[in-house]
């Protein structure tokens, strides 16, 4: 089969690759048409292709620039060409959408691309972050034949949106693989990957004073203002490259993602693939997935005290340790292979 999977604005390139290299092992022609990923150097692909066709010059000359935002509209209307007829020439069976970076105008390529063949959507934000998008998220929700969730949450939402059950599917994020490290031990906690607002810092920052003896490293790069404070914390605000991540997790004994907002984490994917045991807000798949497989613990959204009290019990040693069990249980469940044969069954569903 003849797939297209499409992440305009080049979100979620791990995911993506994995994704990718999954469908291509089991047979498919898949083609990732996306953009440069302006924060490093994207996964090289493995089995797929992979086209650049979006936002040329925002992503690459202008990413830290105040002209930035200025360039990819000037960028979105060739853009958008340039994948329609990309789309055209390659003719999938199935177009897999990751990522509407507007939805109130993407809304009308999907429709064009919709009217040819089946069009599928990860919906990876159950609601979009904008409030501008979601006057048009039901238009852009109808429009797919298929709606990708990765969690029971989730599901709930779009159902309480009008969207039919039987339209959505849900299918868990996989952990991304990696060779497993030893139980972890110490008290370094580590918060980790692209610093947004929504991902919550400032409420671990507020809590780590009551985490007694805790270390906390903050790594990654900020695209949103880091809000400072005083305590053992050890800033390393740059991009990471994948080679430096393994020692970010032998460092750490639990890795903490304070979310207000998300329905999936790469950041959560990664740390279980290295076994380390997560604190996790109950938002989205996040605490389901810790919850169901005992990886750590689960805290409510923006409470501070909570965050502290529960980091404190997890960094124990038995705890710790129970966790770490947790979380070779899911990296051993959560595989690309089971989430490539899900897709698989997706697409040959809606595929006319």
């Amino acid at each position: 089969m003849r797939v297209a999977l499409v992440d305009p604005l080049a979100y979620t390139p791990p995911y993506d690759h994995a994704l990718a290299s999954a469908l291509a092992d089991k047979g498919h022609a898949v083609t990732l048409l996306t953009s440069h990923f302006p924060h490093g150097r994207a996964p090289e692909p493995d089995g797929y292709a992979r086209e650049e066709l979006f936002a040329p010059l925002s992503t690459r000359v202008f990413r830290r620039s105040p002209l930035r935002l200025a360039a990819k509209g000037i960028e979105y209307a060739p853009s958008v060409a340039r994948l329609l007829r990309r789309i055209e020439r390659l003719d999938p069976d199935v177009v897999h959408v990751q990522w509407l970076p507007r939805p109130e105008v993407d809304l009308r390529w999907l429709r064009r691309m919709a009217d040819d063949r089946p069009v599928v959507l990860t919906a990876h934000d159950v609601l979009p972050r904008r409030r501008k998008a979601m006057p048009v998220w039901p238009d852009v929700l109808e429009t797919a034949e298929r709606i990708v969730v990765h969690s029971e949450r989730a599901v709930e939402q779009l159902v309480e949106l009008g969207l039919d059950r039987e339209r959505i599917a849900r299918i868990l994020h996989p952990v991304f693989p990696a060779d497993p490290l030893p139980p972890p031990e110490g008290r370094t906690l580590l918060f980790f990957g692209l610093i947004r607002d929504y991902k919550g810092l400032d409420v671990l920052l507020r809590a780590l004073p009551d985490i007694k003896g805790a270390r906390l490293v903050v790594a990654g790069d900020p695209v949103d203002p880091v809000p400072r404070t005083s305590g053992d914390v050890d800033w390393r605000l740059r991009f990471i490259p994948e080679k430096e991540v393994r020692q970010l997790m032998t460092e750490a004994a639990a890795v903490v993602l304070p979310y207000r907002r998300l329905d999936s984490s790469g950041v959560l994917a990664t740390a279980i693939g290295y076994r380390r045991p997560v604190v996790v807000t109950d938002v989205g798949s996040l605490g389901e997935i810790v919850r169901e497989f005992g990886a750590g613990e689960v805290v409510p959204v923006d409470d501070a005290e909570a965050l502290a009290k529960a980091c404190t019990r997890l960094l124990q040693p038995k705890r710790l340790a129970a966790a770490y069990e947790g979380a070779d249980r899911a990296a051993k469940e959560l595989t690309w292979k089971r989430s490539a044969a899900a897709h698989d069954e997706l697409y040959r569903a809606v595929r006319r």
